[in-house]
């Protein structure tokens, strides 16, 4: 009886034993799963966080290069502006002095047609005039050689339109058609900028008549 009981006994704490050694293992199987499943969630926020980083990235380039275009047409754009502010420079120091010049042509005018009008004189006194006036005439030559006023008197030459106001034209067979055969008023240039242009008469070539 006592060794039936003993027996009993035993399969009954082998039977408690296996259960909870089942339970054991059920719990471990558990716990593991939730580590797989930690580890999961856990390479995914890596990838997810690895595809935010190379988008970041990206767009960092992206406004970098932005910025380096900016700034090299800034640049191009002061370039610009500093070529621009040196050529107004250089134009208002090389050409200031041009409406001056030009109120001035019109005095020079007046000395020349003393000059034509007094130099067949022998009038003493018209001849001391004249030198008067011959010496104010150089004395205006020199002041527009020092600041680069050049005459324009193209008698013989050919008709250039940008220098030459063409008055009148006149047949003749003695010279290229096209040529300056007379010229009415001087004309005058500052540096290669034409302040008046000479009145000039052209010659063309004779009817076939």
């Amino acid at each position: 009886m006592s060794k039936q009981n003993s027996e009993e006994n035993t399969e009954t704490n082998t039977g408690n034993n296996a259960g909870h050694n089942s339970d054991e293992m059920n719990a471990g199987q558990g716990d593991q799963t939730v580590q797989d499943q930690d580890q999961a969630a856990a390479g995914n926020d890596s990838n997810l966080s690895l595809e935010e980083a190379l988008s970041k990235l990206q767009a960092a380039e992206q406004e970098a290069g932005q910025a380096r275009d900016d700034l090299l047409r800034v640049q191009a754009e002061m370039q610009n502006l500093r070529r621009r502010s040196e050529q107004d420079v250089e134009k208002a120091h090389k050409y200031g002095q041009e409406k001056f010049a030009g109120e001035l042509l019109s005095v020079i005018d007046n000395l020349e047609r003393a000059l034509d009008a007094a130099a067949d004189h022998d009038d003493e006194r018209v001849r001391a005039i004249y030198d008067g006036v011959d010496l104010t005439l150089k004395s205006f030559k020199d002041l527009f050689d020092k600041f680069s006023i050049e005459t324009i008197d193209p008698l013989g030459e050919p008709f250039d339109p940008l220098q030459h106001q063409a008055m009148s034209t006149q047949e003749n067979g003695e010279v290229e058609p096209n040529t300056v055969t007379a010229v009415m008023q001087k004309g005058y240039k500052l540096h290669d900028r034409v302040i008046r242009p000479a009145m000039v008469m052209v010659s063309k070539a004779p009817s076939s008549s």
